[in-house]
């Protein structure tokens, strides 16, 4: 549902830039949250709220390189959704979920969160660290509806209104390395080669991986790629010059399976694991799944999808049914825990008859114990820190439902215990 430092800079410039153009085409009315007004049972409601319906924001990649992701993300939540409408709604009201495509164009999705922000009381999906991230400053300034980004970068953190689900990508990275360490050979003296995307996500995972070496006496041997870089032939052929013992990835699905296909073939036989969104089952179809069964893991913030619970069990015969022909990965569990958890949210803002923006903020934070079935108990009281620090390691397996087997239990390492990750 993902520069070097001076072009980081300017992406981020430009975001604010497009922030600031795409808000002063908004209407006075959308500039702020004080139309709210009671309604039906007695229950305040403003921006998004109706006397009949309840209308939450999705703004995903369905085509650029986040694509698997946002389109399992997507179903999972109008699934959710779906489900709630047949047993009556929230609140007395049906919800509607809105969807809109930026294809992980920055210009693309601020537009589409510019368009959707009168119209919705909060957003259940968000694709794109960066973006997230260019809109941050409007959404606690002015706009104030919740969150829920398929994103965990630590920049997010310190919003009372975008709040990361799961451990965020420094935390994920250092207990990745951590297994690598405790369960893949890697030791002092050590080094472990890093491939990451410039940007907000790579780069909060590097900080990661920076930690955990420090900490295991490991030297980190580092390769920047951009989101359009495809062939990881000269990121291997670096990393084997450099004698890397073990190799992180942050990027996407395809990088990791480029990595690990020519790894491979070039005879770099080394563990590779990758963050959360490295990894999607379709890529165990191609070339590279035979190597990415063998020496490829990844790190991830719930049990998989094909995980022996109850939950997970009635959401794939749920998503079966209604998606039929597609594949099932982790970006369903992914879609369905954020629509999950902005449900709940929902029900206990109703409770208090306040659905205004403000509202249902309030319910998220008396959320300290959510467990929406996969492996994780979520607490979202403390803005300032991820719902949760654990991890699951999971390997590629064809042979088991999702593609996904977990092979370390959710656990936080004692270097992930250690560290703060640095708010923005």
């Amino acid at each position: 549902m993902i520069h070097r430092r001076q072009a980081s800079r300017g992406l981020a410039a430009a975001l604010a830039t497009l922030v600031v153009l795409t808000a002063a085409g908004c209407s006075s009315k959308a500039k702020s949250t004080d139309d709210s007004g009671t309604g039906a049972g007695g229950v305040k409601s403003g921006k998004g709220v109706t006397d009949k319906t309840i209308a939450v924001g999705a703004l995903t990649d369905m085509t650029g390189v986040y694509a698997t992701l946002g389109k399992s993300v997507t179903q999972a939540q109008q699934l959710y959704v779906k489900q709630v409408n047949a047993a009556g709604g929230i609140c007395g009201r049906q919800l509607e979920l809105t969807v809109r495509d930026h294809g992980y164009d920055p210009q693309k999705a601020l537009s589409a969160y510019t368009e959707l922000e009168p119209k919705v009381v909060g957003y259940a999906q968000f694709i794109g660290s960066p973006f997230v991230a260019a809109v941050k400053q409007r959404v606690d300034g002015q706009d104030k509806g919740v969150v829920l980004p398929q994103a965990w970068s630590a920049s997010l953190l310190g919003s009372p209104y975008i709040r990361v689900l799961g451990a965020t990508y420094d935390v994920e990275t250092i207990n990745a390395v951590d297994f690598l360490v405790s369960e893949k050979g890697l030791k002092a003296g050590d080094k472990l080669g890093h491939v990451y995307f410039e940007g907000d996500y790579g780069e909060n995972a590097l900080a990661g991986s920076r930690h955990a070496a420090g900490k295991a006496g490991l030297t980190v041997v580092e390769q920047k790629i951009k989101p359009t870089d495809n062939d990881m032939s000269a990121q291997v052929a670096a990393l084997k010059q450099a004698g890397v013992k073990a190799i992180v990835i942050s990027a996407g699905p395809r990088q990791a399976a480029s990595l690990v296909g020519v790894a491979a073939a070039t005879k770099l036989q080394v563990p590779v694991i990758g963050n959360n969104s490295a990894f999607a089952p379709q890529l165990l179809g191609t070339q590279a799944g035979p190597a990415l069964e063998k020496m490829y893991w990844f790190a991830s913030p719930s049990l998989p999808i094909g995980a022996d619970t109850p939950a997970a069990q009635k959401l794939v015969t749920d998503y079966k049914a209604a998606y039929p022909g597609d594949s099932l990965d982790n970006g369903i569990v992914a879609g369905w825990t954020a629509a999950s958890v902005f449900g709940e949210a929902l029900k206990k803002a109703c409770a208090a008859k306040d659905l205004t923006r403000e509202g249902v903020d309030k319910a998220l934070l008396t959320l300290n114990s959510y467990d929406a079935g996969f492996g994780m108990k979520h607490d979202f009281s403390d803005p300032k820190a991820p719902s949760s620090r654990e991890s699951v390691i999971l390997q590629p397996d064809k042979s088991v439902t999702g593609g996904m087997r977990t092979v370390r239990e959710p656990f936080v390492s004692d270097a992930a215990k250690s560290f703060t990750p640095k708010a923005g």
